[in-house]
């Protein structure tokens, strides 16, 4: 008879809504304490909306400009589209910092203030989450000029990791790339109005396979810039508008596929996988695929399963049903979280969702 897994540990997927990175330290420390082996500083100040601050980047890189007409703004951003302008060669671009680096040196120093403190536990980690480049690209970018645009984005994305690392001890770090806009490829969904364009894919109708394939060679080579000695995760994702999915998955089926070949492509450890679990899917059917999941022998793997309109009693039933597929893989426990972030939720859920998390362990094990 199979032993069925435990359930230990908790992991936060970035953005929380706290007015600022000590106060989401502060607040992950005294509610979530020791499941949480790493806290991010909840992705604030101008991250709040995840990737779209990265427009700004874009405009302001010498040989690309904003489509001509009247701004097109969501949440503060204007979501026009970037082009090339003509007046740098394609091959010649480069971009300017991009903003994530700063803001994790800054949270870092808040991070290890409240560590001397005693406020956060020793040997915890702080985790800085990075897009991979397509969510941004395929965001702003028009689709005429994003195989372009790629390269130059994606090196300085490179350059953000090198100055992440280069600033924050190994021992103290964690990075983690999200995995979202490639999910809409996947489906064949569009999100936030974006058409999915998949350049990087021969062929109008490019086979699901296919997509994979070329979206996690792309993704390996970013997870290759994070240096050997820093801990490394990702994070798959099927989208947090409005905290809900642009689309539901049938299955857990094309995350598996996904975290497989991932796990084949990227050579370096990976400390972590998350994905998401929806509400309403407490069947076996969801995780079954889960059976087949062939990762690093080193990587935990969190069930984005914990929603706060259920509750524990919600959780439990979605654990019993991941438990069988997930010992089938070969793992003796596995980690909870929620789906995506929390960070779009009210400031005020923040403190019980986090106890929500251990309340969760404690009664599952």
């Amino acid at each position: 008879m199979t032993t069925l897994p435990a359930v230990h540990g908790a992991h936060l997927v970035g953005s929380i809504n706290q007015p600022a990175a000590k106060d989401t330290f502060a607040i992950v420390a005294e509610n979530l304490g020791v499941h949480a082996a790493r806290i991010p500083d909840g992705e604030v100040g101008e991250r709040f909306h995840w990737i779209l601050f990265q427009g700004t980047r874009f405009a302001e890189t010498p040989g690309l400009s904003r489509v001509a007409g009247e701004p097109f703004m969501i949440a503060g951003f204007d979501l026009r589209k970037i082009v090339l302008d003509g007046t740098v060669p394609a091959a010649e671009l480069v971009f300017g910092p991009l903003g994530y680096a700063e803001a994790a040196l800054a949270s870092y120093r808040d991070f290890t203030a409240l560590r001397d403190a005693g406020s956060i536990a020793p040997g915890t980690r702080f985790q800085v989450a990075i897009p991979s480049p397509l969510a941004p690209l395929g965001s702003y970018v028009a689709a005429s000029d994003q195989a372009a645009v790629y390269p130059a984005y994606a090196a300085a994305m490179e350059r953000e990791i090198a100055e992440i690392a280069a600033g924050i001890p190994a021992e103290d770090l964690a990075i983690q790339i999200d995995l979202a806009v490639e999910f809409s490829h996947i489906e064949q969904v569009p999100v936030a109005g974006n058409k999915p364009d998949i350049w990087y894919v021969d062929g109008d109708n490019p086979a699901t396979e296919a997509i994979i394939d070329a979206a996690t060679t792309l993704a390996a080579d970013i997870a290759a810039a994070v240096p050997a000695d820093v801990q490394f995760g990702i994070h798959l994702c099927y989208g947090d508008v409005a905290e809900k999915h642009f689309a539901e998955p049938a299955d857990a089926g094309h995350l598996t596929e996904v975290a497989n070949a991932l796990s084949a492509k990227i050579t370096r450890p990976i400390a972590f996988l998350h994905l998401p679990v929806p509400i309403e899917r407490d069947d076996a059917a969801y995780f079954a695929p889960l059976a087949g999941l062939a990762l690093h022998a080193e990587t935990e793997l969190f069930l984005g399963l914990v929603h706060h309109e259920d509750g524990v009693a919600g959780a439990a039933k979605r654990i019993a049903a991941a438990r069988p597929a997930v010992a089938e893989a070969g793992f003796g426990q596995f980690g909870i979280a929620t789906e995506c972030g929390f960070g779009r939720g009210p400031a005020e859920r923040t403190a019980p969702l986090l106890r929500l998390h251990a309340e969760i362990i404690a009664a599952a094990n």
